[in-house]
């Protein structure tokens, strides 16, 4: 095995030789060296782009040679250098590369007399044209450049495709050249004919009903054509969810009576897709170990023909696993208005209980407000103007034991929420952006309610991006909740306010922070329990700097916290991560750091493995 082993090095090593001095021969059997003087700058580079490679082989020398004057007034005359000169000095050597020594003479630059565009047909009054022509650069007293001639005849034809001109054509363009005077002039005339407007169109590869693929087209029946709305009907597709590759293309060879058929080719999803996703929380937290946490889902995307969805949620954690059901039917539009059910069994825990230690005179932790909650719920959600509209009824009972105190509250809520996300991109770390949600939720005796709350809640964050490498992610999370001052106990953990964890402040454990009660359990022991509070404030601002386009580190700041009338007791973190932007969206490790200790002895740093988009 040494053997065979030591011959494939020595394999290896000599192939490594041989490229190593192949490489070496290449660079010394250089045939022609060149050198430009008169000239510099773009001139310059304009000239070396003209005139090609180095040649490797005689015969490509021999032809380099011979086109060498062509190429350089080519190079000359396309920048408005018309009376340029040239002289070429050649030095032969048999044994070394042969020398060229070109002198350029640029001589005097031709300036354009005037740049005139005229357009004929129904493009003359589009308004796209008009901030096209606006934005023109060319103008009279600049230099020729036959570049941004050509440049400008491109964007022209471009914009009459793309706004359905597909007869447009040039009557005339060119350029004439006064070589005594040495001026220019540039004239385009286009004629674009009739916009044509979208005929039929065809979906092709899809089971749902065709009803329910119309409704997704976002323009009106034979709207004039735009590729605009070729690519919004793309992502209107793309974002229902039920396709796995989506063609939507303008059928132009089928061209009639002013109108252009599109035709979409669609593949659907597989009917059952599953995602696993990974996270932790790793540090000092109330039962001083890793809580990781393991999360399944499973998405039919299209249940039947009319468009009905479903998505089952398993999490798992040691201390809070959950399974959540969904099922989505499409009502007026598959995106923008929809009717769904849920239905939930969900664990929890929350803040830390603490048991006072005669011995050493300290609390040491030693559990937490464990809950256990039945959800079931319909809502609707619409869609208009950016805003997405919910309102809903859901049923909750919770069960929890508190200060040895079983409470099994049922509540009947009504409730609506309103949101709005905007991202600069599609991508999954988008480089600017915000996302505003606000809440109210209501439940009453009279619904069939244990107890009278109003709940208020206020989501913000906004995110941008400074001279590309620097970004800012700021969010406010507000909540207050409207009840009697003695039924804050009948008041179930899950809609009471906590702060603590990743998407709060960092450098503690997941709602771990807000206010306590302090009780004698049965074995006679003086307890601390974290209970949550009426209100909520908690804000952050972090930094972060891309290294590079795929990883980038932060630094932030978390404050804030969950309290009662009259006892806000902020608490503030500081830590930093390094964030890695993965195909499947931004994995980030942080680790933050208690700056000011609350009225409980929690731990005061912690580190966060998390996962997915911030928007």
């Amino acid at each position: 095995m040494s053997a065979k082993y030591l011959l494939t090095a020595l394999s290896v090593f000599s192939l490594c030789y041989l490229s190593l001095f192949s490489a070496s021969a290449v660079a010394e059997d250089k045939l022609l060296k060149v050198k430009i003087t008169g000239v510099d700058g773009a001139l310059k580079r304009n000239i070396q782009a003209y005139l090609g490679e180095d040649p490797v082989t005689e015969a490509q020398r021999d032809a380099y040679l011979f086109n060498v004057s062509d190429s350089v007034n080519q190079a000359l005359e396309s920048l408005g250098y018309y009376h340029g000169k040239l002289n070429q000095t050649l030095t032969r050597d048999a044994k070394e590369p042969w020398q060229l020594s070109l002198e350029v003479t640029a001589g005097e630059v031709t300036k354009l007399q005037w740049v005139n565009v005229r357009i004929e047909g129904e493009m003359l009054h589009d308004p796209i044209f008009e901030r096209w022509l606006n934005s023109v650069a060319l103008k009279p007293g600049d230099n020729l450049n036959h570049g941004d001639y050509e440049q400008m005849k491109s964007q022209l034809s471009a914009i009459a495709f793309a706004r359905g001109y597909f007869d447009g054509h040039y009557q005339r363009a060119e350029i004439r050249i006064n070589r005594d005077l040495n001026t220019a002039q540039i004239n385009l005339v286009f004629d674009s004919g009739e916009r044509y407007r979208f005929g039929d169109i065809s979906f092709t590869g899809s089971t749902l009903e065709p009803e329910l693929l119309d409704k997704l087209i976002p323009f009106r029946p034979h709207a004039k054509y735009n590729t605009r709305r070729i690519a919004a009907l793309n992502q209107q597709l793309l974002d229902t969810g039920y396709f796995a590759s989506i063609k939507v293309l303008p059928q132009l060879d089928k061209l009639a009576d002013g109108k252009v058929p599109v035709k979409a080719e669609l593949t659907p999803k597989p009917a059952h897709s599953f995602q696993v996703g990974l996270g932790a929380d790793i540090g000092n937290g109330s039962q001083n170990e890793l809580e990781p946490r393991v999360t399944l889902v499973w998405k039919t995307p299209q249940v039947n023909r009319y468009g009905h969805s479903q998505e089952t949620s398993l999490e798992w954690s040691p201390d809070r696993p959950k399974a959540l059901f969904t099922y989505t039917i499409p009502l007026s539009h598959p995106l923008n208005d929809q009717l769904q059910f849920k239905a939930g069994l969900l664990w929890d825990s929350y803040g830390v209980s603490q048991t006072f230690d005669p011995e050493s005179g300290e609390y040491r932790n030693s559990g937490q407000l464990e809950s256990r909650k039945k959800i079931i719920g319909v809502a609707r959600n619409k869609r208009i103007s950016g805003w997405l509209f919910s309102y809903y009824l859901n049923g909750l009972q919770e069960r929890y034991n508190q200060s040895e105190i079983a409470y099994d509250p049922m509540f009947v809520m009504l409730g609506s929420s309103i949101s709005k996300t905007v991202r600069s991109d599609n991508s999954l770390d988008p480089k600017s952006g915000y996302r505003q949600l606000y809440s109210v939720e209501y439940t009453d005796p009279l619904l069939g309610s244990d107890t009278r709350l109003t709940r208020i809640k206020a989501q913000l964050k906004w995110i941008d991006t400074f001279f590309e490498k620097h970004r800012l992610v700021s969010r406010l999370d507000l909540g207050v909740n409207l009840t009697g001052s003695g039924e804050l106990a009948e008041i179930p953990p899950s809609l009471r306010y906590f702060a603590g964890g990743d998407q709060s402040i960092r450098g503690f454990s997941y709602q771990e922070l807000g206010p306590y009660i302090e009780y004698t359990n049965s074995d006679g022991e003086q307890v601390r329990q974290v209970v949550g509070g009426r209100y909520l404030a908690v804000g952050s601002i972090e930094y972060q700097y891309y290294v590079t386009p795929t990883w980038r580190v932060a630094a932030f700041v978390d404050g804030g916290n969950a309290f009662d009338a009259g006892q806000l007791d902020p608490v503030v973190s500081v830590g930093g991560g390094v964030h890695w932007i993965s195909p499947l969206g931004p994995i980030k490790l942080d680790i933050g750091f208690g700056v000011r200790d609350p009225q409980v002895d929690y731990s005061t740093w912690r580190i966060h493995l998390t996962m997915g988009t911030e928007l």
